[in-house]
């Protein structure tokens, strides 16, 4: 997001605090900021009210990077590279001498602070430091960066000290300079950083945070929780203990029940009784204490100690959940079902009419049970595979080509499933879905899918069972969700790319895997190519010398996995073998304006953004643009600004891909 500095010639950006950043006006460390890109510098939001004050000399100036001479003519000091300029008089000024005369024309002194308060029209630029609000006018103090609008000056203009029920013994006095050095620097309640506002009480070394006193103050005690009988009580000081509930550790502040010798963090005060998780099809109920032995947590598989709160299964006695995993945001849905009937979900996918026939929900037409030949290369309607020698059903209708696989159809309707902490719908893949799977990234055809209302996933991913068992891994898979935004990404040990969503790993080795690679066959038969049926290689690590693919006729990692033949000793990217559109047959349509052509020529078209006649098994072409594109990989080049969720993996054989 750009904006305008006033003072500034270029449009600036706004920084986020988490990045982390120097400013070039002080040398303080404060939230977040802004950046010009073309000027290189970087600047506090707060350091920026002080230059934006135009009207504390008689001449006309301007916030000014990088003069030739970054010298204060005031204190004589280096100035970094923001100075407040007068290109009439050629005056630099660093921050600290524009507060000095800033600090004379101070309309506000209070007793709870070390420095006058000067009166400031902000614009609706930043927030207030004491109640976060919109701040359009206030005081601002120009030495601390300190803001605050009227409405809270007339609060705390009369309450240096006040006296509040999670503090009883003594008056809290508001400082705005920080916690004190001698203290953690975190409030007592809440355990998060205090910031520069606080109350503090220096005779019991006690900081609270101004969202604990004032915007959500904590009550002193609780009474009808559904982790306890008994009425809780906080106690509002720093002491190491273990949660009751979770089974974690705790350094302050629990609430306690004297009676029961029972201490709980604050967080799990607020603890469902009853509610559904999406690793087991049944509900589970909080116990305290659990009082089972020996059994592992549905979520992480690690010990579950009886001796503490845990979610259990009344219907399967050996399935336990710790009480952190059970209600953690990727498993639970947020609803407490403590009192609501239980209803049984319709996850039946058709109702059997007769010995024979059979009326499936994805189908208007009823659908005959067959397992005579002749159906064998047919395609599935749901995997998009060849019917081959399984049993199947077929529509009654001679004109209907509909046709599943007896397994396929059978399919639940409703199903629970750790990729979503909501249940997930079946249903045949169509226009209003995103087009691709949002575990794996890979792009539809058609095809049943199942969906959260808001994800899409194929059935290859929904299939996934944890704990997953993987023949490259001596440990089983657990699946993980990575810190959003991309801060954590782990690197596939298959392919080598990071991804910063979804993976299965193994936290103790380090070991991950992308959905894609996890999902990969063991053996494929690709007669275009071989014969013989292709075993999928873990890779070599103590490979030495070149391998080639027998596709694409380039190199191949050695370290990454890919597909060999034992027999003609022949290897393969694994990206030229499998990495495909999924569930597409030829004729069908990808995002609706993309129709699949079998590839099965060797002068097939020239692809519109590698420039290559690729090895894949379709050929995906425009309807309106009437171009070709690779299937998958450059067919997600080409869409990803409108299908951010494809990635855009650049295939092996293209090496120079064509600019769009």
């Amino acid at each position: 997001m750009s904006s305008k500095l006033e003072g500034h010639a270029h449009h600036v950006s706004l920084i986020n605090y988490r990045v982390g950043f120097e400013c070039d006006a002080c040398d303080r460390s404060y939230d977040d900021g802004y950046s010009c890109g073309e000027c290189k510098f970087a600047i506090h939001k707060h350091c920026a009210f002080v230059f934006k004050i135009n009207d504390i000399f008689d001449h006309p100036s301007h916030v000014a990077p990088d003069l030739t001479d970054p010298i204060c003519h005031l204190c004589g000091k280096n100035t970094k590279r923001l100075l407040y300029h007068c290109s009439d008089c050629e005056l630099n000024l660093d921050i600290d001498c524009i507060i000095d005369s800033m600090c004379g024309r101070a309309h506000l002194d209070v007793a709870w602070h070390h420095h006058p308060l000067l009166m400031f029209d902000f614009g609706n630029l930043t927030s207030c430091d004491f109640c976060y609000k919109n701040c359009k006018h206030g005081y601002f103090c120009p030495r601390c960066r300190l803001v605050i609008h009227q409405g809270c000056i007339i609060v705390f203009y009369d309450s240096p000290e006040i006296i509040l029920p999670s503090h009883v013994m003594h008056p809290l006095k508001l400082i705005t300079n920080g916690a004190p050095d001698y203290t953690d620097g975190k409030c007592h309640l809440s355990g998060r950083n205090t910031g520069n506002l606080l109350y503090h009480c220096d005779i019991c070394k006690f900081n609270l945070n101004l969202t604990s006193a004032i915007q959500y103050p904590l009550p002193i005690a609780l009474s009808n929780t559904k982790v306890h009988e008994h009425t809780l009580t906080r106690m509002p000081r720093l002491i190491s203990f273990v949660c009751d509930a979770c089974g974690t550790d705790g350094d302050r502040s629990p609430y306690v029940c004297l009676q029961c010798n029972f201490m709980i963090h604050q967080n799990c005060t607020h603890m469902p009784r009853v509610i559904h998780v999406n690793h087991h099809d049944h509900r589970v109920l909080y116990k305290y204490p659990l009082g089972l032995r020996g059994l592992k947590c549905g979520v992480c598989w690690e010990d579950v100690d009886w001796s503490y709160g845990a979610y259990s299964c009344s219907l399967c006695p050996n399935y336990v959940i710790h009480s952190l995993c059970a209600t953690s945001g990727d498993v639970w849905d947020g609803e407490e079902l403590d009192g609501v009937p239980e209803e049984i979900e319709d996850i039946e996918p058709f109702k059997r009419n007769d010995d024979n026939t059979i009326t499936h929900f994805a189908h208007k037409h009823n659908l005959m049970s067959l397992s005579k030949d002749g159906e064998e290369s047919s395609l599935c309607d749901a995997c998009v595979r060849p019917i081959g020698s399984n049993a199947f059903y077929k529509c009654s209708d001679s004109d209907c080509s509909f046709i599943l696989h007896e397994t396929c159809a059978d399919l639940p309707k409703m199903k629970r499933h750790f990729l979503s902490p909501s249940s997930l719908a079946l249903s045949l893949y169509s226009k209003g879905h995103t087009g691709n799977c949002e575990a794996c990234h890979q792009v539809f055809g058609q095809g049943f899918i199942y969906s959260s209302g808001l994800w899409d996933f194929d059935l290859l991913c929904s299939s996934i069972t944890v704990p997953f068992i993987y023949a490259s891994h001596d440990h089983h898979l657990l699946y993980l969700q990575l810190e959003c935004g991309g801060h954590d990404p782990k690197t596939c040990q298959s392919c080598g790319i990071d991804e910063d969503r979804v993976v299965i790993g193994c936290k103790k080795c380090d070991y991950f895997l992308d959905f894609r690679c996890a999902t990969l066959p063991s053996t494929v038969t690709l007669s275009r190519y071989d014969d013989h049926p292709l075993t999928l290689c873990y890779g070599d690590k103590e490979a030495s010398g070149k391998y080639w693919c027998d596709i694409c006729e380039r190199e191949t990692n050695p370290k990454n996995w890919f597909y060999t033949c034992k027999d003609c000793g022949v290897t393969l990217h694994v990206s030229c073998v499998v990495w495909d559109i999924k569930y597409a047959k030829p004729g069908g349509k990808v995002r609706s304006h993309f129709e699949l052509l079998p590839n099965n020529t060797s002068s097939g078209p020239l692809c519109h953004v590698c420039n290559c006649r690729c090895p894949s098994s379709f050929i995906v072409k425009h309807v309106e643009l009437d171009i070709a594109l690779c299937s998958y990989y450059c067919l997600s080049r080409f869409d990803s600004y409108k299908y951010p969720g494809v990635r855009t993996i650049c295939p092996p054989w293209a090496l120079e891909p064509n600019t769009l």
